[in-house]
């Protein structure tokens, strides 16, 4: 998904770390030992370069079908070089999962080609001009989102498309702004996908309460991660919002990093009474963190495996609350 495809420019390197360029323009440290990097800086860190960035074609057949380094892929949880073919990918996957296409959308692009503070300025400074830029960067990701679809027909059981737009409390733009230049992509976006007949997921990180509404207006099918931190709560939005929307986590990690047994059974037991009725997927609110011991991860998927069969066992879910 990096605007530009090219290899990882390696700026430094030691035995614990790595400093890197990436297709994004982006300079990121990532320390081996810490589950995410630290951005640096970016190449495009001006206004005027990003208006004027012209971008590699988004339906170059190296996307999909060649290896190569890439940023989400390479820089993230590990460090990975010369990623394997997309497409090779997804054939070894399936059928034996279900499986997934996924593309960003803009507010995930910003965050990786020009920082979120300086995206977040921008918006405020030139609020015309970004909604122009956020336009066009939205069409390019269509772009690549349908040619994504096209290079994996047949083997796609779905398709994710994430953009995170919130923290803790609330957007990180105005409800309006992001209704005026965001929401009509991840419209278009969502309509492809459904027009070759798969489910959408909706990734997005913080405290979205405010659009959720529009999240179900334009057809999303589900949405994750539901952090628990930044107050969102699976059985208050299914009671709010019956079964129009999909629920996949909310399982607050804060729980699970303590390793209080009789506190992680409630939560999960509670959390799993968003699943009455089907709709949900039982997740972390976020990632697994290095603080949650495998003793205690390997309790939650067994908690999980006796309470969530179908039929569940309401009488202990209830117990729970």
């Amino acid at each position: 998904m990096d605007p530009w495809i090219r290899p990882f420019e390696t700026l430094r390197q030691t035995e614990t770390e790595v400093v890197v360029r990436t297709g994004f323009g982006a300079v990121l440290h990532k320390h081996f030992a810490f589950p995410m990097p630290e951005m640096r800086s970016w190449d495009t860190d001006t206004l005027v370069k990003l208006e004027q960035a012209a971008f590699d074609d988004p339906r170059d057949p190296r996307r999909f079908l060649a290896a190569g380094d890439n940023q989400i892929a390479g820089v993230g949880d590990g460090f990975q070089r010369n990623s394997p073919p997309w497409l090779d990918t997804v054939k070894a996957l399936w059928p034996d999962f279900p499986v997934y296409g996924s593309m960003i959308e803009v507010s995930e692009c910003l965050t990786r080609l020009v920082g979120q503070a300086n995206a977040l300025l921008w918006m405020g400074e030139e609020p015309e001009r970004m909604g122009a830029v956020v336009h066009r960067i939205g069409e390019y990701y269509l772009e690549m989102a349908k040619a994504e679809l096209e290079a994996g027909a047949g083997w796609l059981d779905g398709f994710v498309i994430w953009g995170d737009v919130a923290y803790k409390r609330a957007t990180f733009m105005s409800p309006g702004y992001w209704r005026e230049h965001f929401k009509p992509w991840v419209a278009r976006m969502v309509a492809c996908v459904h027009a070759r007949g798969l489910p959408v997921i909706y990734h997005g990180c913080g405290n979205v309460a405010a659009i959720l509404p529009d999240y179900l207006e334009i057809g999303i099918d589900a949405y994750n991660p539901l952090e628990a931190k930044a107050g969102l709560d699976v059985i208050d939005l299914r009671q709010r919002y019956g079964h129009r929307l999909g629920f996949c986590g909310n399982s607050d990690i804060t729980v699970w990093e303590q390793g209080d047994r009789a506190a992680i059974r409630r939560e999960v037991l509670r959390k799993l009474q968003a699943a009455k009725g089907g709709g949900y997927i039982f997740q972390s609110d976020h990632s697994v963190t290095s603080a949650v011991a495998g003793s205690t991860y390997d309790y939650i998927v067994g908690l999980v495996r006796e309470y969530g069969q179908y039929p569940l066992r309401l009488e202990a879910v209830e117990e729970a609350r």
